[in-house]
């Protein structure tokens, strides 16, 4: 377990002969020296990076603590990895979570912890940010949630276009953070430190 996300139950033995089958599809000696331990390192990695398949991130929600706070609370710069469902290579960033409590809040590690559980799958970004922001919606009740997520995915700048650095931003929005524009641009506002 690692920071608390569970690790994948999963099939090592299997997962260690398809890598040992893509070495060979690609003209490589699993057997040689250096390739020797990849697939069981491999098998062993997916275990753990693939964690969040096994439990439900909003879990971390359920304590909550009744608190005379309706103002905006946010965490921002949240590190995340993830692996792109579609290559299966990282992508990588910060998330920005905030939300309006209505009455209630959470630890703030555990709005952390929610964007690391939904990392933890095979994902693409525009899911990620919407499941954090809904998750929280749901489980806290409160006025609004926005997140922004912001990362580099590998398969875009190691491969195909080959344009490392760009960042893709995605948004979701939810209650009075799509409802009000002035409470949506506060968000950003404090987001981006201005």
């Amino acid at each position: 377990m690692a920071d608390g996300i569970p690790r994948l139950p999963a099939d090592l033995d299997r997962m260690k002969a398809a890598v040992i089958e893509i070495l060979e599809a690609v003209g490589e000696d699993p057997n040689r020296d250096g390739l020797r331990d990849t697939p069981r390192r491999i098998a062993e990695m997916y275990a753990e990076i693939f964690g969040g398949l096994v439990f439900d991130p909003a879990k971390y929600l359920e304590v909550t603590f009744a608190v005379a706070h309706d103002e905006m609370v946010i965490l921002r710069d949240i590190p995340f990895y993830s692996m792109c469902e579609h290559h299966f290579l990282p992508f990588h960033g910060h998330a920005h979570v905030g939300y309006i409590p209505d009455g209630r809040i959470v630890g703030i590690s555990k709005l952390a912890r929610v964007v690391e559980g939904f990392a933890r799958r095979p994902q693409v970004q525009e899911q990620l940010t919407s499941q954090v922001a809904q998750a929280i919606m749901d489980t806290l009740q409160p006025d609004g949630v926005a997140v922004v997520v912001e990362a580099e995915h590998l398969c875009m700048t190691m491969r195909g276009v080959q344009k490392p650095g760009s960042r893709m931003v995605t948004s979701a929005m939810r209650g009075q953070f799509r409802q009000s524009s002035v409470t949506r641009a506060e968000f950003l506002a404090l987001v981006h430190g201005r």
